[in-house]
């Protein structure tokens, strides 16, 4: 099947009449040779065209419809881009064992695999990348020469060799000198002058720092009060508050003290009016009997 799980599976020790009795588990996802051999040419050739780099979602949903184009013709064999680049993956995970593998044995052995020379000529180790070489800028113009040739004395330098010739050092006239005198003493007054200019601007500058340090810092100060103020006042009116609901639940506790005495005091009138009946009922029986 060229599936990493078949290679890398130990055999198995089932007795064959087990085997036979009962059947073998099959993955859904389960990958046959002609479905990983067409997966393996549109995954191959979108590789080359981006030059053996990482495919995107787009590109790994074109493999999944090349393959679903020619196997996919149920609802089982029907691959996604994901399971696709899972089964790449598989796929790159198992040519690596085997190249190892070959690796190993110095030329000996030859791998069996029928995907392992392709790839080998996609992902082997002896495949480079090649890279355009690179476009000269039209802008930077050519570099010029390191050296200029030098003439000895025994040859002579060729009629066309344009010859240069150096300026000759101006001897400084008196004239010269004062005026560069006059220039210096004119530079130097600029020169003070602006320093000057330069210690006012940053007298003045210094001025205004503290002053405004000063503003700042009285205004925290203001700010301070009125925070002090306004938590004076909050205070009050909360000391205010508390003293009228203490003097509520006094007034409260008052009237439910009064309506407990009325209430025991009818109900003492209540109990002096019933002994007064029943006196009277005795009373007048006492009458009847005597």
């Amino acid at each position: 099947m060229g599936d990493l799980t078949d290679t890398l599976s130990p055999p198995s020790t089932t007795p064959p009449a087990a085997a036979h009795s009962r059947p073998l588990p099959v993955r859904e996802d389960c990958w046959s040779e002609d479905a990983t051999s067409t997966l393996i040419d549109a995954w191959g050739s979108r590789y080359l065209e981006l030059n053996r780099g990482n495919l995107r979602q787009k590109d790994w949903q074109d493999v999944a419809d090349a393959v679903n184009a020619l196997h996919g013709h149920t609802k089982k064999t029907h691959r996604t881009d994901v399971q696709c680049k899972n089964r790449i993956d598989t796929i790159k995970k198992k040519y690596k064992i085997e190249k190892a593998r070959v690796s190993s044995s110095d030329g000996t052995l030859v791998s069996s695999w029928p995907f392992f020379e392709r790839l080998d000529a996609l992902i082997g180790s002896n495949v480079s990348v090649k890279k355009p070489p690179p476009q000269p800028s039209p802008s930077l113009s050519p570099s010029p020469p390191l050296a200029v040739p030098l003439y000895s004395k025994k040859t002579a330098p060729s009629p066309s060799t344009a010859l240069v010739v150096l300026p000759q050092k101006r001897t400084v006239s008196a004239m010269d000198e004062g005026s560069f005198r006059r220039n210096y003493s004119a530079m130097a007054a600029a020169a003070a002058a602006s320093a000057e200019d330069d210690v006012e601007d940053e007298d003045e500058e210094e001025e205004e720092r503290e002053s405004e340090e000063v503003e700042e810092i009285e205004g925290m100060r203001r700010l301070a009060r009125a925070i002090e103020t306004f938590g004076e006042v909050y205070e009050r009116v909360e000391r205010e508050k508390l003293m009228q609901m203490v003097e509520l639940e006094k007034q409260r506790m008052q009237f439910a003290k009064d309506l407990e005495v009325q209430r025991m005091n009818m109900f003492m009138d209540t109990q002096v009016q019933l002994e007064k009946i029943k006196r009277g009922k005795r009373s007048r029986s006492n009458d009847l009997y005597s």
